[in-house]
């Protein structure tokens, strides 16, 4: 369940020196009262073989995504939810990243709040340290269970079966963490989910290794703000992600000169989404560029016979560089949206 509540003024003024920061608690106290309850179940997931950290979430609450789940890298994962204050995501992250574990940062952050009889939260660190609360208020069906690297939770549920059902689906299913992730959420909504039903949902992996560039360390950060079926449309937009992540993948390949790598990348994102043009279109054109042309050609045709902008597109490539300078390559090129 969400029901947000105003954010608390930010404790941290600097995380070594600050009284408070140690402490957990807040300079000041919300006293507001939200405004109705929406249902919210969520992981935090740590794999010790990446280092990725990850949570997902869904809740029948508008832009889950934007409150709920948060991620750094090489710091932690946290899902703040029930009468939400979103301020545990923040300080949780500032907190883990000043070196206090999952647990640590958590009771910290507890004792300086006055409500926390109607949060939940879980919080998972770098090192895979993991807690959760669930208040003695949150409306039920409501818990939480703590695993190794993971903790699920869930709040005003149709019964109590969620957060078993998510914690086994994640222990038994093989895969990446947002794979995992996935089954968690599909399991919940399995057993019967939220008692109000759906609206959006969200999930978010970030690296093992931080890089200083919190954009690059994204691997997953999808969110469904309002959809009927938004862990089905989720699972849409993971595979399309996994699909452009190898797309990238296959492009610093092709920097490097690993003309080969590039294409098991390229390849394997257009297995997970095969009637892709923008897929088809990129590969084609690396493919001339690698001097394979007669291997690019079938790939033109079909992203042509899907929309002739792309034809109209190829010849402005060469403009700029990113095709061959050569008029006869460009109408071979052209030449196949006609059959020729």
């Amino acid at each position: 369940m969400i029901r947000i509540l105003p954010l608390v003024a930010l404790l941290i003024i600097t995380i070594a020196s600050s009284t408070n920061a140690q402490t957990g608690k807040r300079d000041e106290k919300s006293t507001a009262r939200p405004l109705r309850p929406v249902h919210t179940f969520s992981i935090v997931a740590y794999d010790p073989e990446t280092g990725q950290l990850g949570v997902a979430v869904q809740s029948h609450w508008f832009s889950v995504g934007a409150i709920v789940p948060w991620a750094e890298a090489g710091v932690g994962a946290i899902a703040t939810q029930s009468f939400i204050d979103p301020s545990y995501g923040k300080l949780g992250l500032d907190l883990m990243r000043a070196g206090k574990s999952a647990p640590e940062a958590l009771k910290a952050l507890l004792a300086g709040d006055e409500g926390r009889d109607v949060r939940q939260i879980a919080m998972i660190d770098a090192q895979g340290r993991v807690a959760a609360h669930t208040g003695a208020k949150d409306i039920p069906a409501a818990g939480h269970i703590v695993g190794k690297n993971y903790s699920v939770q869930a709040n005003l549920m149709l019964n109590d079966k969620v957060w078993p059902a998510m914690s086994k689906a994640f222990e038994t299913t093989k895969g990446d963490l947002a794979e995992r992730m996935m089954a968690a959420l599909e399991a919940a909504q399995e057993v019967g989910g939220d008692i109000r039903g759906k609206q959006s949902a969200a999930l978010i992996v970030v690296t093992g290794k931080p890089t200083g560039r919190a954009w690059s360390d994204k691997i997953f950060d999808l969110r469904i703000d309002d959809h009927a079926e938004p862990i089905k449309e989720l699972r849409r937009l993971v595979t399309l992600q996994r699909a452009y992540n190898h797309m990238n993948a296959g492009d610093l390949a092709t920097e490097k000169g690993d003309n080969e790598g590039a294409l098991r990348e390229y390849g394997a994102a257009m297995k997970l989404v095969p009637d892709n043009a923008e897929m088809m279109y990129w590969t084609a054109v690396a493919l001339v560029n690698m001097k394979r042309v007669d291997e690019a050609l079938p790939l033109f045709k079909k992203v042509f016979a899907m929309d002739k902008n792309w034809l109209t597109l190829t010849p402005r490539l060469a403009t700029v560089g990113l095709l061959p300078d050569d008029a006869k390559l460009i109408e071979r090129i052209v030449q196949v949206a006609k059959g020729n």
